[in-house]
């Protein structure tokens, strides 16, 4: 059986801490900011930690 790939588009989108949390960029950012209250995206420029489900789907394709 050959080895199972990394999922190219989570490689790049998550990363794994010191203590193996998943860290990713937070969404809301990148367009329509004019409109958004300056406390909003300062909120949004700070990454999140990915919570359950949505973590073990991420660790499954990072192959962790």
């Amino acid at each position: 059986m050959p080895k199972m790939k990394t999922h190219a588009g989570a490689k790049k989108r998550f990363k794994v801490t010191g203590t193996g949390k998943l860290v990713h960029r937070q969404a809301g950012k990148s367009h329509l900011n004019e409109h958004k209250s300056s406390r909003r995206t300062r909120r949004l420029n700070k990454n999140d930690v990915l919570q359950g489900q949505d973590a073990r789907n991420v660790r499954k394709m990072l192959g962790i």
